[in-house]
């Protein structure tokens, strides 16, 4: 005779909860288990090295004589190779790596690892400081595993996350956690990065470079930050943003900068109160757009208080161009800006700044205009009365030789110093004149 299916539920009830054993893996088998198991394989330990010179034994006597001659006869010790441990994640069939530029800046060699123990050397395809962002090549024609970026647009406060990587050389260690915040802003050393995500799965030293993913195996993140003196607070970078950097790194190698033609000032109580701005309303004043510009195309106007920027708000210029130097060529961003007592939202595609344009920026920033040093740095060819640079006594024929701590190496390199100046207000400058050199700060215009 049949039991009906109601009491033969009722006795299993009876008989108490099911217990999973080890011979019972289904029950033990979780989301993080499947997801390890398919992702794992494609997380890799970054090991590189790099060769500084080695360091005196000896201390200052504070006498030039002797000072000179320990430095002659003691300090020339052969170079040491420093080694350092990061994680990057296989991104395609063709073996590029993604990982932090901090994991693989200034190394001399760079050897990946596979969690099961293969190496292979890998050669850098591209680095973008700014975002924090490197694309590396593993030198093998081995079918490697990978794992495609998914998006990172949708993601919501409170949903799993896993973070893989290799944190103090404990290879393959698995972390997790859930998104604790969205677009935070994190200070490291003299750089702002924006967007961040922050996450409480643990991130720890090691762990700069490998991947961030979401429940269901998806790659959404890039591991790059701890909070010092934190426990639980971890960040990573969004894979949209990576996303369009990698792009960029492959198609050129470098992330160009971008310009909007936008200038600004301070929204003071005078202006605020002339505008007739309500008390909600905050911003950056538009003071120039330039001709042909992007801003320029979207019709922006002299006048125009920007709000928000991709939904963020803008509460300074600094702000609004720290978010520009993270942004590419082509890339659309979306801003909130007050005219006329009403809101609206245009849409300007970022483009590559013209090599021009760094040449004017200088001058209109700085008040100075350089030419190249064939022995290095830039020479002053003018200075603009009322500069800032002015003010302080720069004089024709000064050699620039630093701003903000960049050497200024080459046409790059000061491209870059200058970029950085926009939204600052003052600038920290090495200048020689004859054969001494000076360490300066120079107002902003």
């Amino acid at each position: 005779m049949k039991i009906p299916f109601a009491i033969a539920l009722f006795v299993t009830l009876l008989a108490g909860p099911i217990r999973a054993t080890a011979s019972d893996p289904f029950l033990r088998r979780s989301t993080t288990v499947d997801v390890v198991e398919r992702i794992g394989p494609s997380v890799v330990s970054i090991t590189t090295e790099r060769v500084v010179a080695g360091a005196s034994p000896f201390q200052r006597t504070g006498n030039p004589f002797f000072d000179s001659f320990f430095r002659d006869h003691f300090e020339r010790r052969a170079p040491e190779t420093i080694e350092s441990l990061g994680s990057g994640v296989l991104i395609d069939g063709d073996g590029h790596i993604l990982t932090n530029e901090h994991v693989v800046g200034r190394a001399s060699r760079i050897i990946v690892s596979l969690p099961d123990g293969t190496e292979f050397d890998a050669s850098v395809i591209g680095a973008d400081p700014n975002n924090d962002i490197a694309v590396l090549r593993a030198e093998t024609d081995e079918d490697l595993p990978w794992i495609s970026p998914a998006t990172s647009s949708d993601l919501m406060v409170g949903e799993s996350v896993i973070a893989i990587g290799n944190p103090f050389g404990l290879s393959s260690t698995v972390t997790t956690g859930v998104i604790s915040a969205l677009n935070r802003s994190v200070r490291a050393q003299d750089r702002v990065y924006h967007g961040f995500l922050q996450t409480d799965a643990s991130i720890n030293p090691g762990n700069s470079g490998g991947p961030l993913v979401n429940s269901a195996g998806e790659l959404i993140g890039i591991n790059t930050a701890v909070y010092n003196g934190g426990q639980g607070i971890g960040f990573a970078i969004p894979i949209d943003v990576a996303k369009r950097v990698v792009d960029a790194l492959l198609e050129h190698g470098e992330v160009a900068p971008v310009w909007m033609g936008l200038d600004f000032q301070d929204l003071n109580p005078e202006l605020r109160a002339v505008m007739d701005m309500p008390p909600g309303v905050s911003g950056a004043l538009v003071n120039r757009v330039r001709k042909d510009s992007p801003a320029a195309k979207a019709k922006l106007r002299r006048g125009d208080v920007v709000m928000r920027l991709d939904g963020q708000p803008v509460d300074s210029a600094q702000y609004f161009f720290e978010k520009l130097e993270t942004s590419v060529d082509g890339q659309k961003v979306a801003l909130t800006v007050w005219r006329n007592g009403k809101e609206r939202t245009i849409e300007v595609v970022l483009e590559e700044i013209p090599p021009q344009h760094v040449a004017k920026l200088a001058q209109e920033i700085m008040g100075l205009e350089l030419e190249p040093n064939p022995a290095g740095g830039f020479v002053v060819r003018s200075v603009r009365d009322g500069s800032g640079a002015a003010r302080i006594g720069f004089q024709s024929g000064d050699l620039l030789l630093g701003i903000n701590g960049e050497s200024l190496t080459d046409d790059d390199a000061l491209r870059r110093s200058i970029l950085n100046l926009r939204g600052l207000s003052h600038a920290l400058v090495v200048v020689q004149r004859g054969a001494n050199r000076y360490h300066v700060t120079i107002p902003l215009v």
